[in-house]
């Protein structure tokens, strides 16, 4: 289930460490992360997710270089949902397993 877009209202604080457990599938970095996360993890900044959809099928990478280590091939007509936009690669999140990573931005389009 994605995360939700709403943006929080009133003060939001430090109560512990943030809990990583989850990295794979956790939309959040030390720059960056999900606009469903403010609240519960600090980061300068959040983003609302701008869903696209892939143009043909497309490794999801680790990290935006065509090394990186593919964590799995979206298929063609899936959707991402795009956070950050640098050097030519998206970071994001796809819908369908939730999983986070890179892919070039070239073979995305923004939905309609």
């Amino acid at each position: 289930m994605p995360l939700s877009t709403d943006v929080p209202t009133g003060p939001l604080a430090l109560t512990r460490p943030a809990d990583r457990s989850d990295k794979p599938h956790l939309p959040v970095r030390g720059d960056l992360a999900h606009i469903g996360l403010a609240g519960r993890y600090f980061v300068p900044h959040y983003a609302v997710p701008m869903p696209h959809v892939v143009k043909a099928e497309r490794a999801l990478r680790a990290a935006g270089k065509a090394e990186g280590e593919a964590l799995r091939t979206l298929a063609a007509d899936e959707v991402f949902d795009v956070l950050d936009i640098s050097g030519g690669w998206a970071w994001g999140q796809a819908r369908a397993d939730l999983l986070v990573g890179y892919v070039e931005l070239a073979q995305l389009e923004p939905c309609p």
